[in-house]
């Protein structure tokens, strides 16, 4: 089958029946930027959204050196030992300069690329909050419609804002170290505040007794935040990839939680409200690209950036007047 051509019935076709080199394809054409594509992403993800599946998405974040894709490499894995289909998106970060990105997950996971109930999707973040790609949430739909009913989002974790993976997640996870020192105090409070649970990483060797101390520590400090609108309170587990420990119990806890959720209602409301956020998000990015695309202030950008530049205008008049152009056309 060429894939440079494919209709849009042949890729719900391949998607459905779990093509990989399929939804590989539609997951590129979801994320590109080129307008010819976005006709045909718009009719995957109408028909993909129909294609009712029940899974857990979960959200992994936390500081580089916390051991993000060990872990998730070895969660993954013993995921599929339990009868899970198992997708991993994750974000590498992009360069500011070059917007170029080194996009080494697969790499770094090299048994579970391997695992025939598992997939995994590197994407570069480009310049979107929280290191999520743009289209993070179109590609949970597919994946979702290829029969992978559990799904690991991972974040750069440096603290720009993780808001972006918590919106789009039923669970979010935390891996923290221990004796770090905590240097990063300025992110400490907001990602801490989000998690549904802490795992102190690295649980092994001479570090046991630190990680003890730091998970009384968090246990500690998370009571200090207030009750969670679903009434979850979160826990501190502890674990080591390398001793392949504790993995059992952190599934034990997020499929717990889910289940509390589900029971209580949460779980679908928090859907919904996640759908809800999706449009608003979806259409403040096409207004933004209609702004840039269209043929009136793309024309008139650049003069307006030099004036601005050499403190001729302003950049609430030049802004101002770009809005006026765009209302009038």
């Amino acid at each position: 089958m060429n894939l440079a051509n494919l209709t849009t019935s042949e890729f719900l076709e391949g998607i459905f029946a779990n093509n990989v080199a399929i939804v590989s394809k539609a997951i590129t054409i979801v994320e590109s930027t080129k307008p010819e594509h976005r006709i045909i992403a718009n009719e995957i993800i109408s028909g993909c959204i129909s294609k009712k599946q029940e899974s857990i998405r979960i959200g992994i974040t936390g500081v580089p050196g916390a051991g993000k894709s060990t872990f998730i490499e070895l969660f993954g894995g013993m995921l599929t030992k339990l009868g899970k289909k198992v997708a991993v998106l994750t974000v590498d970060p992009s360069s500011s300069r070059t917007k170029g990105s080194i996009l080494g997950d697969k790499t770094r996971m090299e048994e579970l690329v391997k695992n025939p109930n598992a997939y995994i999707r590197p994407s570069a973040s480009g310049s979107s909050l929280g290191g999520v790609t743009r289209k993070t949430r179109e590609s949970i739909v597919i994946l979702e419609a290829a029969g992978f009913n559990c799904i690991l989002i991972e974040t750069i974790g440096v603290g720009q804002s993780e808001t972006a993976v918590h919106d789009m997640v039923d669970f979010f996870l935390l891996l923290k170290l221990a004796g770090a020192g905590d240097e990063l105090q300025g992110i400490k409070r907001g990602i801490i505040e989000m998690a549904d649970a802490i795992v102190i990483t690295k649980a092994d060797g001479d570090n046991i007794q630190r990680t003890k101390l730091a998970k009384m520590e968090f246990a500690r400090a998370l009571h200090m935040f207030p009750p969670k609108e679903n009434g979850w309170t979160p826990e501190v587990l502890t674990c080591s990839a390398l001793e392949n420990r504790g993995l059992n119990e952190v599934w034990e806890l997020i499929d717990n939680y889910c289940k509390n959720m589900q029971s209580s209602g949460f779980f679908t409301t928090n859907r919904q409200q996640q759908n809800e956020n999706w449009l608003i998000q979806y259409l403040e990015q096409e207004l933004l690209s209609e702004f840039y695309h269209h043929p009136k202030t793309k024309d008139m950008l650049p003069q307006l950036k030099k004036e601005v530049i050499s403190g001729n205008t302003s950049p609430f008049l030049a802004a101002e007047k770009l809005l006026k152009a765009l209302k009038e056309q």
